[in-house]
């Protein structure tokens, strides 16, 4: 059987628990690096044992960060690169769709491809899934340095962003599995570092910035919505809406019909309602708590221009960068480590 022409990269750092129901997937695809942070878990002789290339990485706090480094640094022999997380496994449909699109010839410059969530050991017919541009041309994406490394709980591996693309692009049909191994106790860690950091790029106007840069496109759970606004603007649209952790869980729960996922899609909707309050409730700590505003240059700035109708300058410089917000759901030391997927 001919290798599929394209390079997998599986970024890793104390992987052993999902490496081998990940890489199994990937044995039709012809290379596959996995790029390791140090791992003391097993996770490079599980990774050698599948045949994957084992790459060390070691993040030096500055950009590029891990998957631009990667796009950068790695000795590709294709030029269509497929990033795939530990905690994700390649479903057979999916690899037979590459297979058939790199056959044809790729009409466009990346292609997003859908996170079906397993909960519990259920995989979800319904709710709210996640998409990202996984499957991309190395020649003519980039991942974006955006100004967040100032935010404690910033990590060695870019954010819930996508790569900035040079052409259009498309939509594979099958989805890929996201099935966590590790305990849960590892999930709500993760995603307490990701509420820390959209918290805080949220503050400061920093979220404008990412959503506006990112590629439009991908499915919409409102194909109407879609057509008319696209995906940039109801991104913006959701950020300023009040209430989200409710609107959270009845998109998910209601209107994307995972109440017939039973309990498990119940887990699931709460779980993203859940990570919502998380982020608004930093925020709103941050800004309240008695001395914030001297702890947090970028948040004084703000609230001075919005009381003086004065330009507060430049946001995203260091000199106004905001920290981690404080509360009782962050942690005073935040090891960095390779995030797995974000909540799907």
């Amino acid at each position: 059987m001919t290798a599929i022409p394209v390079s997998v990269v599986v970024m890793t750092r104390n992987e052993a628990a999902n490496l081998p129901q990940c890489l199994p997937a990937l044995a039709r695809f012809a290379e596959c690096f996995v790029v390791d942070s140090g791992s003391d878990d097993g996770t490079p002789d599980i990774a050698r044992s599948h045949g994957a290339r084992l790459i060390p990485f070691r993040w030096n706090g500055r950009y590029p960060k891990k998957k631009q480094w990667c796009l950068d640094t790695l000795p590709f022999t294709h030029d269509w690169v497929l990033f795939v997380d530990a905690d994700e496994r390649l479903t057979v449909e999916l690899v037979e769709e590459i297979a058939r699109l790199m056959a044809a010839g790729p009409a466009c410059a990346a292609y997003w491809i859908d996170g079906r969530p397993v909960v519990r050991g259920r995989r979800l017919r319904f709710g709210c899934w996640n998409r990202k541009l996984a499957l991309l041309d190395r020649r003519r994406a980039r991942f974006p340095d955006q100004p967040d490394l100032d935010i404690a709980a910033m990590w060695e591996v870019e954010g819930h962003y996508q790569p900035q693309v040079a052409g259009t692009t498309g939509r594979l049909r099958h989805p890929m599995d996201h099935e966590d191994a590790k305990p849960l106790s590892a999930w709500f860690d993760r995603h307490n570092r990701y509420s820390d950091w959209e918290a805080a790029i949220r503050a400061d106007g920093r979220m404008e910035r990412l959503i506006m840069g990112e590629a439009d496109g991908g499915f919409s759970a409102f194909p109407s919505l879609r057509a008319l606004i696209g995906r940039r603007m109801q991104k913006r649209l959701f950020q300023r809406l009040p209430g989200r952790p409710l609107l959270a869980f009845l998109h998910a729960y209601v209107l994307r019909l995972g109440v017939l996922d039973g309990a498990a899609g119940l887990d699931h909707a709460l779980a993203r309602a859940f990570y919502y309050w998380q982020v608004g409730l930093k925020m709103r700590s941050a800004a309240m708590a008695p001395g914030a505003f001297d702890r947090f240059p970028s948040i004084r700035a703000a609230s001075k221009s919005v009381r003086t109708g004065r330009p507060a300058g430049d946001p995203y410089s260091s000199s106004s960068a905001i920290r981690s917000p404080p509360s009782a759901l962050s942690r005073s030391k935040v090891r960095l480590r390779t995030p797995g997927s974000s909540i799907r």
